[in-house]
């Protein structure tokens, strides 16, 4: 696995403003950067949208490649039988993130239904919850080095 791919849901595209106290100051496309430079040996690719349908589209575009997946589907998470469905179609390991302690807010995101199809979760750590992502993808999943 040479290849991952960074999926972030609904209005993660406001990391940096949104929310600072919950998010961070730091826009994604910032520390997307950082990632690149840390990790120059992977293509990262970065998809950011609003909608529910283009995070399937991605899955399924991506899911039968050699291509780990990190997915933050946001909102999504807690509510989206079809991003579920379409996680559990495809080949290619998923690894949850939040950039919150979803266990630390509203008691409506206390449970992802996207979490049982994921080969693990990551909550809490804010940005640096990617970061635990790919690592664990490359540790885990990358038999090209093996």
């Amino acid at each position: 696995m040479k290849k991952l791919v960074i999926i972030n849901g609904p209005n993660l595209n406001l990391l940096g403003t949104r929310e600072p106290q919950v998010y961070g100051n730091m826009s994604f496309e910032r520390y997307l950067e950082i990632l690149r430079k840390e990790y120059p040996m992977v293509k990262i690719d970065y998809l950011q949208t609003n909608m529910e349908g283009e995070i399937v589209n991605a899955l399924q575009e991506y899911g039968f490649q050699d291509t780990g997946i990190v997915l933050n589907a946001a909102a999504y998470s807690h509510t989206s039988i079809a991003i579920l469905d379409a996680i559990r179609a495809i080949q290619a390991p998923v690894v949850e993130v939040h950039i919150s302690n979803i266990y630390s807010r509203d008691e409506f995101r206390h449970h992802s239904v996207l979490s049982a199809a994921c080969v693990g979760v990551i909550i809490g750590f804010g940005l640096l919850s990617y970061r635990l992502a790919i690592e664990a993808l490359l540790d885990e999943y990358d038999t090209t080095n093996r």
